[in-house]
């Protein structure tokens, strides 16, 4: 028994799903799963386009055989080496010891620092340019330096039109059957893990995914088939321009994320008094999250998805409070910029975090303005600060109103 699917008529989906794995990376929450992808084409010469993570080793290996049935594998192409893609080159290897491995210099020196068993095959060693007649099918191979690793590249069927595009225009959740990204309503139950994972696994190289745009305009692309999530072979359109905001770090969206940080709860209240003024001032694309609860791989998405962010902080041994900080870490590392913030504090006896937050900003991140009329609650929100709430619902307001999107 085997799970196959044609990408065309000569191609096919070798890969496979995993629902087991709770943290993509270790670090990342997929409660909806991710998806392996390897591709096999079948010409004069069959190439088998990179391969999965050890977890499902043997269902790729129970695909390949299915689809090749006698016929021997002369051409294993490794786009990209993270071991949730390299993982089960060996056992690629040990079963079909005359293939030819085609890869980067950098992805063969990693390959040896795994361990990986090639020392006894015939290895390839490709680079911007060069090219791989199979027969019919003519494969162009072009850097991808970056995206997300240095060794990375990406492979082009030159007479399909087909981009082999590693882990980029990837996406988070199991395929189930779906292959292709006309199968499911891709912009109500896949964007937001689809830019979950651009964010989080990519977001940081924004020039690089840049400068691999720039190549592929040069291409007649007329499929992508990524390492993770489904295959697009329609309104490429759609995934090319989400692409180039994401990677040029331009907000999808006018507006508002309120992350807040509450102890015992009045912080929360106030981000919610908040949330409500800006909705009275027709402000309504509003969200709200509890740093505590929520992973910062979500408020990393929606950072990126929305172009005002409100940080609304308790003081914590007289800095920011401990997941808040977290937060601004990895907005820094993934270099968020483009937005716009605004501060809310909250301190008993020494009100530090609006200082601490706006200090970070100004200092660690690039491209960011800050409104002012900070709001600085001692305890709890009383009527007293009535008044600094309106302002502050009335800057943001007005610089979502005057934010102009392309």
């Amino acid at each position: 028994m085997y799970c196959v699917r044609n990408v065309t008529d000569n191609l096919y989906w070798v890969g496979g799903n995993d629902h087991r794995l709770e943290l993509f990376e270790n670090i990342h929450p997929i409660p909806r799963g991710v998806s392996y992808n390897a591709y096999l084409l079948v010409d004069e010469k069959t190439a088998l386009f990179d391969t999965v993570d050890w977890s499902i080793a043997r269902e790729l290996v129970s695909n390949v055989r299915s689809v090749l049935g006698d016929r021997k594998l002369d051409y294993l192409i490794i786009n990209h080496m993270e071991p949730d893609h390299g993982a089960s080159i060996e056992e690629i290897i040990l079963r079909y010891p005359d293939v030819k491995v085609v890869s980067t210099e950098k992805a063969f020196l990693m390959m040896h620092q795994y361990g990986f068993g090639i020392d006894n095959v015939e290895t390839v060693e490709v680079k911007e340019g060069d090219t791989l007649s199979l027969g019919k099918h003519q494969i162009a191979f072009v850097e991808a330096p970056m995206i997300h690793w240095p060794e990375a590249m990406v492979s082009f069927d030159l007479t399909d039109g087909t981009l082999f595009s590693a882990d980029a225009f990837g996406s988070f959740i199991a395929l189930d059957g779906k292959l292709f990204a006309d199968e499911v309503d891709f912009d109500r139950d896949w964007i937001d893990e689809a830019r979950r994972y651009y964010t989080n696994i990519v977001g940081k190289y924004g020039s690089f995914v840049q400068a691999l745009m720039a190549k592929a305009g040069t291409l007649e692309i007329k499929r992508i088939c990524p390492l993770h999530g489904p295959v697009w072979r329609e309104n490429l359109g759609y995934i090319l321009e989400k692409y180039t905001k994401w990677s040029t770090y331009e907000p999808e969206e006018k507006g508002v994320l309120i992350a807040y940080a509450s102890m015992y709860g009045n912080t929360e209240y106030a981000a919610q008094a908040l949330a409500s003024k800006l909705c009275e001032r027709g402000v309504n694309n509003v969200w709200v999250y509890d740093v505590s609860n929520t992973h910062v791989s979500y408020l990393i998405s929606e950072t990126f998805r929305l172009s005002h962010i409100v940080l609304a902080s308790v003081t914590y041994n007289l800095g920011i409070y401990p997941v808040m900080h977290n937060y601004l870490m990895d907005m820094k590392a993934l270099n968020v910029q483009n937005r716009t913030f605004a501060i809310l504090e909250n301190g008993t006896w020494a009100p530090k975090s609006g200082d601490l937050m706006e200090e970070f900003l100004d200092n660690e991140m690039k491209y960011i303005d800050v409104l002012s009329g900070r709001v600085t609650v001692t305890s709890a929100l009383n009527d007293d600060k009535e008044a600094e709430l309106d302002d502050l619902a009335d800057a943001i307001a007005e610089s979502v109103a005057e934010l102009q999107l392309s």
